[in-house]
């Protein structure tokens, strides 16, 4: 066979290992997406349930990176802690082995019937659950079909004189040969963006009696650092705190591989023991059955090992990165922080970080209304400030709202779920609306100060107007602890409620055109007061929709 020829089978064959990690990763995004969901929702600051839900996540998405970048974008959010995300990182390092578990899986011959098996539910059924584990299987199949050809490819790479010369050099039993591995390991993981994919290749190039089983463990050592470039590049654009999720990330691989690497023939030693089966042994075909259990063995304990060894020190990990990438900012931000394309995210997560946004979004809402009451109704001599304030919260609004739009619209363009999408379009809604509070609220805070500048709110209007102020408020505050608390809202109450101050809102402006016309209160105030009233309503209105697309979200 000539280079031509073996250059293009091992190519297609890792266009095909790609393509069928993609497409079952997704499917299984799709089938398992609200066990994604419940699993990010359960991350506590217990370390040892976040390292399960790092392994679990990983295991679904079967993407380390996938995880880790999930996890930068969560703290880069604000939405999980520090020591929180490393236990995470941590268990999504154990998560990853699970691939090259099902790549040593010996049924390569049998990918053509996997493929079978998956497209048969894809193209005839009409059941989006049947359709998306067909796709699963279909996925499957196309891995081992992948790497069945990559395997017949590397075969003839063992006559050839040249290739053997160069695998000779890094095939030594020294440190320098092992350090050499772990480079190329590293660099060419940086390069294919995929420790899966080089594991796939690995455990294929020893499997065919290309690699020996030093060379190729001492391989995945580099691979296990390389994937932490993922994470590093993804948190370029991020705050501080996802730095330091990146960071933690690499210094903890860098750690474990330059403790094993010290170690590194005893270390292969011991697996050699533990595992049934000689890894330099070829059977008839010319293949060494044993080496890819051997391997895979090799990446599991290393990462388990390195897991427990550090998780009693993940405090201490996270002050040192702390110390390497220092916080100098102490600016407000004037935006969220959304992290990320959401078409490269797990869609899942998109829509959990979306929801943990919108909570943050009510919450920048809620601290606009507290001030906006202080405002009208306290006399601190601090009105400049408060208004300046109220206006600040505003605009970091109209951020807000313009990027759940951006964020939420490219959630949708993604691979979703019927489920998913109707979730997408219910944020962008709650998003919506949410805005339309905070410019109602403005606008109140811009009638209060003309209304300042012609008079004061005294007598019978004020009592009025404090009134139904404190009215929507507290409705307001109902709703919003709804969102931030993930409590349940009946919504009929809540109509009723609005209903309620509608008509006291109705009977506080008839009220004050009597006093107008009693000559109580000038013209141009009660016009004013009157447009306070309205924009009063209007929040009371945009809060009741808020209710209603909670309460609809809560019962989904």
């Amino acid at each position: 066979m000539s280079v031509f020829e073996i250059l293009y089978q091992a190519f297609g064959g890792l266009g095909l290992f790609f393509y069928g990690m993609k497409t079952m990763s997704d499917s299984i995004q799709m089938v398992a997406g609200d066990l994604i969901k419940r699993i990010i929702n359960s991350i506590t600051s217990n370390r040892f349930l976040g390292v399960f839900v790092g392994l679990g996540i990983t295991m679904i998405v079967q993407s380390s990176s996938i995880t880790t970048v999930m996890v930068v974008g969560l703290v880069n959010a604000g939405l999980m802690k520090l020591t929180q995300a490393i236990a995470v990182i941590f268990g999504a390092n154990i998560g990853t082995t699970i691939t090259g578990w099902i790549i040593s899986i010996k049924v390569g011959k049998y990918g053509l019937l996997f493929i079978a098996m998956g497209i048969i539910p894809m193209l005839f059924s009409k059941n989006s659950k049947l359709k998306s584990l067909g796709r699963v299987i279909f996925g499957i199949g196309m891995i081992f079909f992948g790497l069945d050809i990559m395997s017949n490819a590397f075969k003839p790479l063992r006559g050839m004189p040249e290739f053997t010369h160069i695998i000779a050099y890094f095939s030594g039993h020294n440190h320098a040969a092992y350090a050499a591995n772990i480079l190329i390991g590293c660099a060419l993981t940086m390069i294919v963006q995929s420790s899966s994919a080089m594991l796939g290749i690995t455990l294929t190039l020893a499997t065919t009696g290309v690699l020996s089983f030093y060379s190729a463990a001492s391989l995945i050592l580099g691979e296990n650092i390389g994937t932490t470039i993922t994470a590093l590049l993804a948190a370029v654009g991020g705050n501080v705190s996802a730095k330091r999720a990146a960071y933690a990330h690499a210094l903890f691989n860098l750690l474990g591989v330059a403790i094993v690497f010290a170690i590194f023939p005893y270390f292969v030693q011991f697996v050699d023991r533990l595992v049934a089966g000689d890894p330099d042994f070829m059977n008839a075909a010319g293949e060494h059955p044993y080496v890819a259990i051997h391997l895979a063995t090799c990446h599991t304990i290393f990462n388990v090992t390195a897991t427990l060894a550090f998780l009693p020190f993940l405090n201490v990990l996270a002050r040192l990165v702390t110390k390497l990438c220092p916080d100098r900012s102490t600016k407000e931000e004037h935006h969220l922080v959304f992290f990320g394309d959401p078409k490269e995210m797990i869609p899942a997560t998109s829509l959990v970080l979306a929801s943990k946004e919108l909570a943050k979004f009510a919450d920048i809402t809620k601290r606009m209304f507290d001030e906006l009451r202080i405002y009208i109704f306290a006399k601190d001599g601090m009105s400049t400030q408060r208004k300046a304030k109220i206006k600040d919260y505003e605009q970091i609004s109209d951020n807000i709202q313009k990027e759940m739009t951006i964020f939420l619209s490219k959630v949708q363009e993604h691979e979703v779920s019927a489920e998913q999408a109707i979730e997408a379009q219910s944020y962008l809604k709650l998003a919506d609306e949410i805005e339309s509070v905070s410019d109602y609220l403005d606008l109140l805070c811009h009638l209060n100060e003309r209304f300042r500048n012609e008079g004061e709110l005294e007598g019978g209007s004020l009592k009025d107007f404090t009134e139904l102020f404190n009215q929507v408020y507290d409705y307001f505050e109902i709703t919003y602890k709804s969102i931030v608390g993930n409590g349940t809202l009946d919504h009929s109450v809540m109509e009723r409620k609005s209903s309620s101050m509608k008509i006291f809102a109705d009977e506080i402006r008839d009220n004050q055109l009597k006093r107008v016309s009693k000559g109580e209160v000038p013209p141009l105030l009660a016009l004013i007061y009157s447009d306070m009233v309205v924009a009063l309503r209007k929040v009371r209105s945009h809060t009741c929709d808020i209710s209603e697309l909670v309460s609809r979200m809560r019962k989904a």
